[in-house]
């Protein structure tokens, strides 16, 4: 070895070497040194996971990091705009959702940087100016206004103008790093011409129908059969008969409250209408209604000239006094207003598309203009509007009165079973029960998902019982009117039935069981006579199968007992017509069709749509193909293990990770 590192141009070698011993110390010091080589620990409690964009950047700490705080707060964002219930359950899901797409944004972000791809303040600006919203953010090529624009970024996105611009540039940076990753897809003439052709082409066929339900009425085993059955699945049976449980209880309702129920002071209401001032402030808001002339995105000058000449002619016939109702029913492209006459209600400032809004806000009320926006054109009319303002105290005061007695109803309540919980803890249910005047019942055997049917709600109180063991002191639980003080005084296991008491589960089992094979039998036969005799209606009537005749449908139009034809058949497109199917199983009808009629679009049609059709095909082409290397990215960086997820955080669930 020496002698080797000692010849004449072996600098190349001596080179070599020297990285391995390089190696080898790095090496060395991330051992010796405790916790510098663990992925435990590195991330802080605020942050949710960490990327890493190189191999090194582990050991030189210099990953980026994604915030809980970040993930929490879009995730609340998203609840709050899509009107989900606030649920934990549901937060912590989106949260999950949330955590993954800012990891994967994160990532690409990294990416674009390794490929020098960033975006300005510059090319924030000209983004708004010539997206969706620039018609509103600059009104003839002027800029609203910084205090405008902080408004409408706050109503529109929920955020201050620093994030929601950040967040602009990281959009334009990964926007660019897609077209760059896709730069190279293509598609042929011929594949889009194809592919019109197939999203397009229409059929009619009879079909012959064997339902599974008829099928099932068939399958009448013998108590022998069910019986051998019955054997063979003994641990199937074997915990078919659930626990139930006995549970000893006393109710009361809010009128049998001590002293009835609390009534709020003026003081209190007072006090409410101060503090929740805020609920009763009533935005700017106007009321309008509009007539849709739908243009699609990225339409032709001609189509789009042909819509707005459809909407002056519309705008016409209510300037000379036709009903505006009658035409929004007869000519709007909104499916959601059209049969009201247009009427869209309320909204508030912000609410809507930026032109709709600004127009809604800026016209007089009465008049009706034509306003474009990402949809097409609008007829609008503006209704009413209403000033910001706030409700006096008399306005509300029945709503207040109310919320306050409810609350004051539920801590009595509350106080009220916690008290005699206490005291049949110490005398007894029995005892407890006869000093309230109050009744003493106890449950037949209930399972977990039974009913108490003397109780309004007893679903808590059953959930409470199959957490507590027979034996344990009283507990409280609501009931929907009031609570329950109760106790379990029995509980039966879970146990296997005899044959005879669960006779009828067991011919529903094994009717389920031998269902699939039979329907499947059945429709091959009736496939099998058919094309044997070239005859639907005739193997039909001999199995005993209902015929029917579809409409004309594409791909996506639905059939009777069939579904959605080129998700459940698609095979019936390449069928001539004439020709006979082969057995179509739906899971609940067994289907064989003859094919009536085919009709392909033209040449024409197929010219007429080439464009759309292409633009189509590539973005759908790009959009693989980015999915492929954003997938090939992310196994990278978990095969390396370059996504450090912190523990403690709900974070997403990544395969590998």
């Amino acid at each position: 070895m020496i002698r080797f590192l000692q010849q004449k141009n072996s600098r190349v070698v001596k080179a070599f070497f020297i990285v391995i011993i390089a190696a080898a110390s790095v090496g060395m010091v991330l051992y010796l040194i405790p916790g510098l080589s663990s992925s435990q620990g590195a991330a802080s409690a605020d942050t949710y996971a960490v990327i890493y964009p190189h191999w090194y950047s582990r050991f030189l700490s210099s990953g980026e990091p994604v915030s809980q705080q970040r993930v929490e707060q879009m995730a609340r964002r998203q609840l709050q705009q899509q009107r989900y219930p606030d649920s934990p359950v549901i937060l912590g899901l989106i949260e999950q959702r949330v955590g993954q797409q800012l990891v994967q944004k994160q990532i690409l972000l990294a990416e674009a940087e390794k490929l020098g791809i960033r975006a300005t303040d510059d090319d924030v600006i000209q983004f708004l100016h010539k997206g969706q919203f620039g018609e509103f953010l600059f009104p003839n090529g002027q800029f609203i206004g910084t205090d405008r624009y902080t408004t409408f970024i706050a109503n529109q996105f929920n955020m201050p103008v620093a994030e929601f611009e950040q967040e602009m540039k990281q959009d334009i940076v990964i926007r660019r790093l897609g077209a760059l990753i896709t730069a190279g897809v293509t598609v042929g003439d011929q594949e889009v011409r194809d592919t019109y052709r197939k999203d397009n082409v229409k059929i009619k066929f009879d079909y012959a129908v064997i339902a599974s339900d008829d099928v099932r009425k068939t399958i009448n085993p013998s108590d022998g059969e069910l019986s051998a059955f019955f054997q063979k699945n003994a641990a199937r049976y074997a915990s078919a008969v659930p626990e139930e449980r006995k549970i000893t209880y006393f109710a009361f309702t809010p009128n049998e409250l001590p002293g009835g129920v609390p009534q709020p002071s003026q003081q209190e209401i007072q006090q409410y209408f101060t503090a929740h001032q805020s609920e009763y402030s009533t935005p700017e808001q106007a009321s309008s209604r509009h007539i849709l002339i739908k243009v699609a995105p990225g339409a032709d000058a001609k189509t789009d000239a042909a819509a707005k000449a459809k909407a002056e002619g519309i705008l016409k016939q209510i300037q000379g006094g036709a009903n505006f109702a009658d035409l929004a029913k007869k000519y709007s492209d909104d499916p959601g207003s059209k049969d009201k006459g247009g009427e869209l209600g309320f909204a508030q400032r912000g609410r809507m598309v930026p032109e709709f809004d600004n127009a809604i806000f800026t016209q007089k009320i009465g008049d009706t203009k034509i306003v474009k926006s990402q949809f097409g054109y609008h007829i609008v009319q503006v209704e009413e509007r209403q000033t910001a303002h706030t409700q006096q105290l008399n306005e509300v005061l029945p709503t207040i009165q109310a919320t306050l007695i409810r609350q004051k109803a539920a801590q009595a309540e509350d106080n009220y079973a916690r008290a005699l919980t206490s005291e049949a803890i110490k005398n007894g249910l029995e005892k407890t029960a006869a000093a309230h005047h109050l009744e003493v019942a106890t449950t037949p055997p209930v399972n977990s998902h039974g009913v108490i049917s003397a109780l309004p709600d007893g679903s808590q109180l059953i959930g409470k019982a199959f957490q507590s063991k027979q034996g344990d002191p009283p507990q409280f639980a609501p009931t929907g009117e009031g609570y329950a003080i109760f106790q379990v005084t029995g509980i039966a296991p879970a146990h296997a039935p005899s044959f005879a008491d669960w006779k009828s589960h067991v011919l529903d089992d094994y009717r389920d069981e031998k269902l699939p094979a039979l329907l499947s039998q059945k429709t091959r036969e009736l496939a099998d006579k058919a094309k044997a005799s070239n005859d639907l209606a005739k193997a039909a009537k001999e199995a005993g199968a209902t015929v029917k005749t579809s409409d004309l449908v594409g791909e996506t139009g639905q059939a009777p007992d069939l579904g959605q034809v080129g998700q459940v058949a698609p095979q019936l497109f390449d069928l001539a017509p004439g020709a006979l199917s082969g057995p179509i199983n739906t899971q609940r009808t067994g289907v064989v069709a003859k094919l009536l009629d085919k009709q392909e679009p033209s040449a024409d049609e197929i010219a007429k749509n080439f464009d759309q059709t292409r633009d189509r095909v590539l973005d759908q082409r790009r959009s693989d193909a980015f999915n492929v290397f954003m997938s090939g990215v992310m196994d990278d960086y978990k095969k390396n293990k370059r996504i450090q997820i912190n523990a403690k955080s709900k974070g997403p669930e990544i395969p590998g990770m």
